[in-house]
């Protein structure tokens, strides 16, 4: 009985070919050759039709690339690789359109910038120099950006991280609903609006302009990237840290204090670094409360001040050469700030990241 079982059982063949193994490919140097062959395409279609521009002849190879990716794809694989190739040759073109006018100001703002950066520049204030001449510097303004980012920091960062920490840990129902949705709010609050809701405070209360004023309106636009970038970090912070600490004992804000915040610290700080670089960049409320000055200011709660957007700003409204050549260098001042901040972030939510064993 066993036997007839054995032979009614039917034989599995491992000799049938496999058609994925046989199937035609594209050499993996294809996609290099198309951009090749649909740049020249482009350049010369541009050319022929006399366009001047060459952002026009750019997306017209684009345009290329993708047709010219889908057609050999379909013709020599199939058309499921060529719906793959398709999808794959639009993402790559969308990143060239994003990388390509970020690679262009990076190259206008350093090579018109740099004619007038020099160890003159930083250390040098507007005082009695002209707008339409050469000479002066951003010293003045980068003291002031440096104190009312700082003092911005020192306001906002407290209230944003507690805020975060009362949503993730503490937060229920509708007075934890009504905080999210004014957050939310905040976020995409114009910078004029912060500054006119400071400016109406000064009124009310006869204050005079100052770096300080400044700084309280940057402090309202910085609140809500903090409290957002640190709740995400919070709600990463594992459940199983917390209820470990709970059943030895520990008091929960002990527990947030010792164990919740030293774990997220990395992405916080890169959050609170990243809001930095978000306000240091705003002209608006320095214009309303600040008013510029060229002179160097050194106290920010009295008096007026200037910044590097409201300099960048000032010195483009002159209209001479040599305004403009402090414009452009006071932009890659700025430019280089924001980057340092970017990599200082970086740096930190390498080395406070958890370690990871094997």
């Amino acid at each position: 009985m066993s036997n007839m079982i054995q032979d009614a059982t039917p034989v599995r063949s491992h000799s049938l070919p496999s058609k994925g193994l046989s199937a035609r490919r594209l050499p993996r140097w294809a996609p290099a050759g198309f951009a090749a062959v649909s740049l020249a395409l482009g350049i010369g279609i541009g050319a022929a039709s006399g366009l001047e521009s060459r952002i026009q002849w750019g997306l017209i190879a684009a345009a290329l690339f993708v047709v010219i990716s889908y057609t050999a794809t379909t013709v020599v694989e199939n058309r499921r690789q060529a719906k793959d190739r398709l999808a794959t040759s639009v993402v790559w073109v969308c990143f060239v359109l994003a990388v390509v006018p970020l690679l262009s100001l990076i190259w206008t703002t350093v090579s018109r910038g740099i004619k007038v950066l020099d160890g003159y520049f930083l250390t040098h204030s507007m005082a009695g120099v002209p707008g339409f001449e050469p000479g002066g510097g951003v010293y003045h303004a980068l003291v002031g950006t440096l104190q009312q980012v700082g003092l911005a920091t020192l306001v906002s960062a407290p209230i944003g991280l507690l805020t975060a920490v009362y949503l993730v840990e503490y937060g229920k129902g509708a007075l934890a609903k009504a905080v999210t949705f004014f957050v939310d709010v905040m976020t995409g609050i114009p910078s004029i609006v912060a500054g006119l809701f400071i400016l109406s405070i000064m009124l009310i209360a006869g204050l005079a302009p100052s770096g300080l004023m400044g700084a309280l309106a940057l402090a309202i636009l910085m609140i809500p990237v903090v409290v957002r970038s640190t709740e995400e970090m919070l709600k990463l912070v594992p459940n199983e840290l917390r209820e470990a600490a709970l059943a030895l004992g520990v008091p929960k804000w002990r527990v947030i204090l010792k164990v919740v915040i030293p774990t997220a610290i990395g992405g916080i700080t890169t959050g609170v670094m990243l809001a930095i670089a978000r306000i240091a960049g705003e002209t608006a409320p320095i214009m309303l409360l600040v008013f510029g000055s060229q002179l160097i200011n050194t106290n920010p709660f009295e008096g007026a001040q200037s910044s590097l957007p409201f300099y960048i700003w000032e010195q483009y409204k002159v209209g001479s050469e040599a305004s403009y050549d402090r414009a452009w260098a006071a932009a890659l001042v700025l430019i280089a700030f924001v980057m340092l901040l970017n990599l200082v972030a970086r740096g930190i939510a390498r080395w406070k990241a958890p370690k990871t064993g094997r």
